[in-house]
Parts: structure tokens; sequence; C-alpha cells
């Protein structure tokens, strides 16, 4: 640490050590003596953190004062001066210190002792720093051992490159510092390329963003190791003690080691409080401690941003900042470390711009201030030249200092407006630009109100990214639906965006889909207006500009028809493709909604979904190239589905008349929600059922594509009371997830249903036939008697969940044709949640006909369609409110309480 701080945290001691030692020789015993020191020193750096000290002295004095403890500890044992050493390592050895970090020490010998000889002081002196409850993290080497560690791992190089000595004699550390930065332990490129290894590998654990919803402090891009980085490579090659030094080595300016610093001391900041919040080593920026720091921080609620958005927003530019330096300065040590001695090939590319050794560079200094249009040109060349591995440092820092030309005279020049849209029609890297665009600071003033959503996080569980980097990732998965490599898993995407006639489109409508987050009033809406004014200054045609506004305006349009309303239903794929209108317009916003699902949060794309999906957009090109004049009648479709079903059971032997008997007590809903075969399956099982007083379940995969499949299994029984109740709960027992309920009420008395189920993986069942068979098997036995449904079991609330914990909304109608009352319940989701439905509608005696099971990220919102013992609507409004309390009542404390 720099002496003038030294200096100022010596006269700022905590502990006095005189006295300390003094202290320690009165006391029975050193162990409460050290404890009570370590509780002062903690203590009172946070209070001075509270009160606004600099960052830096609590940082650094915490180090300094557990130095001199340490240095106590270790004098009260007994060594040989000249062949020991303690050495702090790691970040304690760069003499930081937050409120729970690790402490790292090394106990370095000389190759000529072993450590038995010293077993007892040793022993003793690690296992006072234990008792003291000491977070410590420890290792005895001597120095031919730290040299091959350092060799065969390079977090061990690291380690003890950040390396100081507490007690001991210091030479034996000047001896194994020289030794593990030689060429033979790593050599200089090795050594960098190893970093960029472990930082590549770090930031693909984090999903390879800044703007995780719950990033980590340390190891996200952006984050504290991505500094610490440069400075290891700084002092392993350049031999500088602090980042500063890079100023005066040539690598940055003053204005930008500002910057840097400011960002260092920010993140250092809100680590600390976190510790000090959380009472414990925590790097993890979880939403709960999120909502502590903003409060802490002294954020407060604004209309239309609650206080955490406001100071995540904050984090993420810093983050993104911190990225930025990151990339240039490793870009610049790669110059100087890996090509330094390569033979500088230049290829022209035009006045402005040239390829040095593979990296993008102007052809001087002055290229942005004498055409501006050149910050546009640069990423276009980029997407062309795909042999281009990156841009220049040096030109890098261009485009920083020049970023401010990018004005309103700027966006309305025709070479830029052109430029962008021949980025967009690039058969290249049209994702990667965007996002180099967003990081240089290039994007979010191009399109201001791209701008405005940069670090915008939306504070629930649904939305797992921050807008712009969903933003992103939706043109990211637009783009890779063109490769084979997706055509399994996407074949409809595969297909349709290969031949989409402006693939541009698709990439603008992705840009604006969400673009007015954040202002108020809806989103899709004002987005539109915006995506409006770009394809008019951009010169799209009238057609290409009311295409991308439609797709804004509508981007939710498909995704909500699947999970909420009955797409088994002729009239609501009617409905719906009257709003489509023609194939083109499906064609975009099928692909368009599926980038967007899987972009949003990746838990959301399973089989069942994916089936949804497939099923809505299959049916509606049916109906559009059949015509909209030309509806599906209902009776038709019923006779269709019927007439396949009985050819196959026909081909079966099954008696016709047995056939037509079963059908006639079955109402229409049921040919209209299951395939032909399914029905033929049903049919033939039902006839052969022998036993009537045992219900009936079947189990089959509702598809053959890996991909896009789900577990039905189909139930039939006499309906009998508490049915559904039992089901459900049986099904949680199981840890079975329902996606979906299709209960079908004959006219003699039985129930069809059908359960389409997911594994907890959000996967089909397996398909092997004893696992199959016990979950057959044990259906059966609880559904035997629906009266004794089996106890609801005790599974644990997500942490995550309980944080977003919004009030049950529970909404009763009466249907007047179905003669059923209509429940809503809008929720958190929650393992076990339709078994506490299933009770509380068996407490009440009511008999569930039809159900619609909805789930939308963190909140299910399912339909249930009732009726009572007598098989009316519910009539009684004191039952109906007491249900609602009740429903309300028991899902918000079951989500408070289970654990």
């Amino acid at each position: 640490m720099p002496n003038t701080l030294l200096q100022q945290l010596a006269e700022e001691e905590i502990i006095n050590i005189a006295e300390f030692r003094e202290e320690l020789s009165n006391a029975p015993s050193a162990i409460p003596v050290y404890k009570a020191a370590l509780t002062k020193i903690r203590e009172e750096l946070d209070e001075r953190f509270k009160n606004g000290e600099d960052i830096r002295k609590l940082i650094y004095g915490r180090a300094w004062e557990i130095d001199r403890l340490l240095q106590v500890a270790w004098e009260q044992f007994s060594w040989p001066l000249d062949k020991i050493a303690l050495i702090a390592v790691g970040g304690y050895g760069r003499g930081e210190l937050h409120p729970h970090s690790d402490i790292d020490l090394l106990i370095l010998l000389d190759d000529s002792i072993e450590p038995e000889s010293f077993h007892d002081s040793i022993s003793g002196f690690l296992t006072l720093l234990w008792d003291i409850n000491l977070d410590i993290g420890s290792s005895v080497r001597n120095l031919s051992e730290c040299y091959k560690e350092a060799q065969n791992d390079i977090t061990i190089a690291t380690n003890l490159i950040e390396s100081r000595t507490l007690n001991g004699n210091d030479q034996l550390h000047t001896r194994m510092y020289e030794m593990v930065t030689s060429e033979g332990a790593w050599t200089d490129k090795e050594f960098f390329i190893a970093k960029l290894k472990e930082q590549k590998g770090r930031h693909q654990k984090t999903n390879n963003t800044e703007y995780n919803l719950e990033p980590n402090l340390k190891n996200s891009p952006g984050g504290l190791r991505d500094l610490q980085t440069i400075g290891w490579v700084a002092k392993r090659h350049f031999g500088s003690t602090y980042i500063r030094d890079l100023v005066s080595d040539g690598f940055l300016t003053e204005t930008e080691l500002d910057i840097l610093n400011k960002g260092e001391l920010y993140l250092w900041s809100v680590r600390y409080a976190m510790h000090m919040l959380c009472k414990r080593r925590e790097d993890r920026l979880l939403f709960d401690h999120q909502r502590s720091l903003a409060e802490f921080f002294g954020y407060e609620d604004e209309e239309g941003k609650l206080a955490v958005e406001q100071f995540m927003a904050k984090y993420y530019r810093i983050a993104m900042a911190m990225s930025e330096f990151n990339d240039m300065l490793l870009q610049h040590f790669d110059e100087a470390i890996l090509r330094a001695d390569e033979e500088q090939v230049i290829v022209p590319l035009n006045n402005r711009f040239q390829i040095h050794n593979d990296f993008l560079e102007v052809t001087y200094e002055t290229v942005f201030e004498h055409h501006p249009f050149a910050l546009m040109e640069l990423f276009v060349l980029l997407a062309q030249n795909t042999q281009i591995k990156g841009v220049r440092a040096s030109t890098i820092r261009l485009i920083r200092d020049n970023r401010h030309k990018v004005d309103d005279e700027f966006r309305s020049d025709i070479r830029n407006t052109s430029l962008f849209m021949e980025l967009l029609r690039s058969p290249e890297r049209v994702s990667t630009e965007l996002k180099r665009m967003t990081r240089y600071g290039i994007l979010g003033r191009y399109l201001p109100e791209f701008g405005r959503i940069i670090g915008q996080m939306q504070h629930d569980l649904f939305h797992i990214y921050t807008v712009d980097a969903h933003t992103m990732k939706v043109i990211q998965k637009c783009r890779q639906f063109r490769h084979n490599d997706y055509r399994e898993e996407f074949p409809i995407c595969h297909r349709i965006v290969n031949q989409l006639p402006k693939i541009e489109l698709l990439y603008i409508a992705g840009l604006f889909h969400d673009i007015a987050k954040g202002r108020g009033g809806d989103h899709s809406e004002l987005g539109a207006v915006d995506a409006i004014e770009f394809c008019q200054s951009h010169y799209l045609g009238k057609w290409d500009t009311h295409l991308v506004s439609w797709l804004v305006e509508n981007h939710l349009l498909m995704s909500m028809t699947a999970q909420r309303k009955d797409i088994s239903d002729p009239e609501v794929i009617h409905t719906f493709a009257q709003q489509v209108r023609d194939v083109v317009h499906l064609d975009y916003l099928y692909v368009l909604t599926i980038a967007d699902i899987n972009a949003t949060n990746h838990s959301l794309w399973n089989s069942w979904r994916a089936t949804l999906m497939r099923k809505l957009y299959t049916d509606t090109k049916r109906a559009l190239r059949r015509g909209l004049e030309n509806p599906i009648n209902k009776e038709d479709r019923i006779e269709q589905i019927q007439n396949e079903a009985l050819v196959l059971l026909q081909r079966q032997g099954v008696n016709g008349d047995d056939i037509e008997k079963l059908w006639s007590s079955i109402g229409d809903d049921y040919f209209l929600r299951e395939t032909a075969q399914s029905i033929s399956e049903h049919t033939k099982a039902i006839l052969e059922h022998l036993n009537p007083d045992e219900p009936l379940v079947l189990i089959r995969q509702t598809s053959h594509r890996v991909f896009e499949g789900a577990t039905e299994i189909f139930i039939y029984s006499a309906d009998i009371k508490n049915l559904f109740a039992a089901t459900v709960a049986a099904m949680d027992q199981l840890h079975l997830n329902i996606q979906d309920a299709r209960i079908i009420v004959t006219d003699s008395g039985e129930v069809l249903n059908t359960y389409t189920v997911l594994s907890d993986d959000n996967t089909p069942l397996s398909e092997n036939p004893d696992h199959l068979k016990s979950i057959k098997q044990r259906l059966i036995e609880e559904l035997d008697d629906p009266n004794d449904y089996p106890e609801i079991i005790q599974r644990r609330v997500p942490r995550q969940m309980k944080l977003f914990a919004t009030p049950t909304q529970v909404f009763l109608s009466n249907d007047a044709i179905a003669h059923q009352t209509v429940l809503e319940v809008i929720t958190p989701d929650r393992p076990g949640l339709l078994a506490r439905i299933g009770g509380i509608f068996a407490a009440h005696n009511l008999s569930v006909r039809k159900a619609k099971i909805a789930s939308v990220g963190e909140r299910v919102e399912d339909f249930f369609f009732i009726t009572d013992e007598q098989g009316l609507p519910i009539s009684d409004p004191e039952l109906c409110q007491q249900l609602q309390n009740e429903i309300c009542q028991q899902l918000d404390e079951h989500i408070q309480h289970e654990s």
C-alpha cells in the first residue's frame, strides 16, 4: 500500500500493540484477548464505513491491523528466524482485506529444514488462529515445493506472486518470489495465456455478461477479478506494483486511471457492505442482498423505478466500464507480450482503417475527428471481415475519446443510417458487433431510447438479464437459429430464418421489442412508436415499417395465446389467425417469440412450452392457408377426429357398438382436445378395463421428438369426491410438475382426465418401463380411495420465490353457458401449489370440471372450472368470499413459512 496511507493507518491505529502485549501477558488465556481485539477492529471499521470513511483506509487498514496481531501471535512460538517466514499471500498479500475475506497465509521454510522439526510450533500457531475464529487459509511449504506447485497451478503461482513477509526471514520470501516468477515456472507468455483462459472460464460460469440479475462481485465480467487480472499480468510482465504504474508505461491515461480507480473503490464499497450486512463472506449480489444494499446506500423507491433497480443500474454501469477497461488493457498486453516479436503485417481496408496483425485499427489518430461516420463504419468492417479478431487497444481508446460525437447530427447523417442498416444486413457477426457497439458506448448514443435501458434491471424471477442484455440475447438467438447446430432443437425456427425475405426486419423488431420498458404505460405500444420512427429515419418502406411496428406491438401475443388459451379450440386458432393475418407475419412472430422466451430465462423453455408453440404455429398456418373466410366448423372437426380414431380402433378389432356407446356419453370438449391416436388408445384401454372399482391409468409421451415433448398421464375413473385433490397431491409426492390438466366428465358419471407432466428438471419422464410402472401403480393406489387422498408433502420453497412472493389474487365468476364457476388464481409458483389448491376444493366439497395451468416465470395464472356437490355453479356469495379468503391465506402463508 502507498506509504502515505501506511502513515495514516499508523496514526489512526485501532489496537495499540504495546497495550495489547501487556494485556496478553496478564491474561490467563490468550484467546479472549485476541477475540476482543478482533471484535474491536471489526466494530470500529464498520462504524467508520457507515460514517463514510475512505474505503481504501478500511480495506488496507483491516489488513494492517491483522498484520500486527499475527506478528504478535507468531512471536509466541519458537522459530529459527533465518530458516522460516510467515508470508501473506493472495488478496491479503496485496494488503487488502474485506470484513470476512480469507486470510491466506504461507509458512515458508528453507529447503534445509523439515516441517516436522517445528510441528508443535506450526500446529500451535495455526490452532491459535482457528481458536480466535480467524478465517485463515494456510499452507506449509519449502522453497522447492513452492516452485513446483507454482509450475503446476496458475492459481497458486498468482497467489505467491502477490505476497509479502509478515514475520521471519524476508530473504526467504525474496528467493521464493524470484523462483515462482522465473521463466522456468511460467514464461510471460504462458502466464498471460493462462490468466486469459482463467478469465474466460470464469466469465462462462456467469453467462458471459455483466448483466446477470444476481451477479458475482468478484467473478462476473466487470467484477473485481477482472481488475485483479490486469494487475497480475502487469506485475508479472512489467514489474508494476500498482495499476497506476500503467500510466507511466503508456497503457493508461490519467483520466482512464481515475475512472478505473473509482470503479474499483465502488466495487470495494459494495463488497464491504455486503460482508458487513451478511456477517459472512459473500460475493454474490443475491436479490435479498440487493434490497438491503439499496437501503444501506440510501436509495429510495421512485415512480416507475424501485430503489433496488436504481442501485443495480449503477452497479451495471460500473461493471460495464470495468469490462471495457479490461478489454482494452488485455488487448494492449496481448500486443506487448504475445505479439511483440511478430512481424508487423498491415492490410489496408480503406483510407480510414487497416488490419494490423489481425486487429482493426485506424490509419491515423484523428480519423474520428475528421470523419465521425467512421465510428459506425468500424463495426460494419468488423462484421464484413470475419478474419479480424478484434479492435486494437489504441483504437478502442480513440472510440472512447470520440463517442461524444454521436449526436443528433450524427444520427441524421445518411451515411450513418445506411451503415447501420448495412450492419443489420450483414451475413455474419451481427449480434457480435451490436454487443461490441453497446460495450464501447456507441449503440446507446446512436439509439438514445436504447441507451435509457442499458443497465435497467427488472426485479423479478422471470427476467434474469437486464433489458439491454436481454435484447442482445434475443438478436443472438435469432442469429443462432440459422445454424445447423440448432436445426434439431428448433426445427421450425431454423427453416423460417433461412427463408425470411428480409432478415434485418426481425433484428430491428428484436432491438425494439422491449425498448420502452421502464417508461410507464404499455411498453409494446410505446416501443412500436419508436420502431416506426427508426424505420422512417432509416428509409425503410411502408410495408417493412408496418411489419416491424406490428411485431413490436404484438411480440407477446403468441406466447400469451399458447399459454393462457385453449389452443385445441378451433375458435381460438381462428381468432389468433385473424390477428396475425398472413403467413409472413406468423413466421416473423414465431421466430421472435421463441427467441424472446429463450433469451428471457433459460428455464422457461421446456418441452411442453415448445409443444404448445409448435401446435399454435402449425394450426394457425393451416388456418391461414385454408383462408380466414373458411373457419373450421367444430362439428366437422369432431366428426373428422372420430372417424380417424374409429379407423385406428377397427384395425385393432375393437367392436364398433362398444365404441359408439362409450363415445355417446363423452362431451365435445374431449374430441376437440385430444388427437385421434390418443382417443383410440384411451377408448381401447377403457373398453378392456376389467375392474370398474379401480382407476385406469395410462402413461405415454406426447411426442417422440427429443426436445419437443412431455409426458401425458391419462386417468379414467368414476367421478367421485376429491378426485382432483387426490390426483394432484399424489403427483406432487411423485415430484411431477403438472403443465396442463384436461378434465372431462361424461354423462354417465366417469371422468377422463389427462395431465401433462414434466419431471423436476423440466424434461419428459424417463421411458424406463419399471419407472413408469411404479408411477402408474402409485397413482392407482392413491386414487383407489380419493377421500383418503395423500398428504401434501412439505417441499422447500426456493429462497428467490419467497423474495418475490406477491400476494395471491383469486377471482370468481359464473359461466352461464357452461353452468360452472370460473376460479382464477394468480400467485407465485412453488412446489405443491396445485396440491394445496386441490385440498381446499376438497374441503369445500367442490368438483373440478376443467383446468388451465399456466406458469409465467415465477408466477402462475391457473383457471379452474368448478361446481358444487350437485354439479351446479357456486351461487352462495358467502361461500365465494370464504373460498377466496382461504385460498389467499393458505397460499400466502405457505410460501412465507415453508422451509
